[in-house]
């Protein structure tokens, strides 16, 4: 054989394997774990820090874009913060233009559906508005479930704090403790203040910024206890503990009132959802008996009436199986 065509073969072998690395190592230092990881840091450090009245200086506001164009119409648009700080909470790693953009995809989505089926226009705009909604649905029920699981991991926050004070560690390194040994989502928050604490926010400022980043009454009491010891002083672990046992009282109380509501809350999704169901079902199988809702105008106006009606409805039987404490 050849030596030229063997040395050509180990080179063209290395340079495919060096290229393979190359590669490897620039997606590992754009889109790898610990780029996102320090990017939601960053990000979480932003969004709605106050320090005195003055955002943090590492980076001035959430990005609500890539583009500086679409940002910059983006804050134009009333409450856009507002969605930005959802976003946030919800734990999801979306900005408010991807946001708005997966709203707009799905409007389209749900009107192409409408014009393929040859839909009545009535329903056609109802497919809009059902499916412009589904991002808006699941960043509710992603923030829901973080605020759920935020909740819950609060009291082992507060034991761990309170035995870190009683052991002889400070209030900062306490919460550089729960950081570390608290999992997602209150631990992260926790690293959070401790960050931003040795950046040098006073400790005032860090735990009212993390008040402003977790929508959870708890926390904000958690918070206020801690900030009245700091200034009238007291043994704060005997204080983190009866909040603990307060938190937990609390949501053991919210366990039972949820299972004991467990049969409204039934009856009100069937209730819901059984009149849209029917009609969907029967344009399906009959269209021709249901197609005087938009074929005569009174039958459009008894839809319309009924539409209103069971909308009504809905939101008054959840106001009523939904039990706060």
């Amino acid at each position: 054989m050849n030596t030229s065509f063997i040395g050509f073969a180990v080179l063209a072998f290395l340079a495919i394997v060096l290229l393979i690395e190359a590669a490897y190592l620039f997606w590992n230092s754009h889109h790898g774990t610990s780029v996102k990881r320090m990017d939601e840091r960053f990000r979480a450090l932003s969004a709605g820090g106050v320090i005195s009245s003055e955002k943090l200086s590492i980076l001035k506001q959430r990005m609500l874009s890539e583009s500086p164009f679409v940002t910059r119409l983006l804050l134009r648009v009333p409450r856009v913060h507002a969605l930005d700080r959802q976003l946030q909470q919800s734990g999801l790693d979306w900005s408010v233009a991807r946001f708005a953009a997966y709203t707009l995809l799905c409007a389209l989505a749900g009107a192409m559906t409408g014009f393929m089926l040859a839909a009545p226009a009535l329903l056609t705009a109802t497919a809009v508005v059902a499916a412009a909604l589904l991002p808006a649905t699941l960043l509710r029920r992603k923030r829901a479930k973080r605020v759920l699981q935020l909740e819950r991991q609060l009291p082992d926050a507060a034991d761990l704090i309170a035995r870190a004070l009683r052991a002889g560690h400070s209030f900062p390194a306490a919460l550089g403790m729960v950081g570390e040994e608290l999992p997602q989502p209150l631990g992260g928050e926790f690293a959070i203040v401790f960050d931003e604490i040795n950046y040098g926010v006073s400790m005032n400022d860090a735990l009212l910024n993390m008040v402003n980043r977790v929508p959870v009454d708890d926390l904000r009491y958690f918070v206020i206890a801690v900030l009245i010891q700091r200034e009238a002083g007291g043994n704060l672990a005997e204080i983190l503990g009866s909040i603990s046992g307060i938190i937990r009282e609390r949501l053991k109380l919210l366990g039972k009132v949820r299972v004991l509501s467990a049969e409204g809350r039934l009856s009100a999704w069937i209730l819901g959802v059984l009149p849209f169901a029917i009609v969907a079902l029967l344009s399906l199988l009959n269209p021709d008996y249901v197609s005087v809702f938009w074929t005569d105008p009174a039958g459009m106006q008894l839809a319309g009436g009924s539409i209103a009606m069971m909308l009504f409805g809905i939101l008054w039987m959840r106001n009523v199986v939904r039990i706060r404490i």
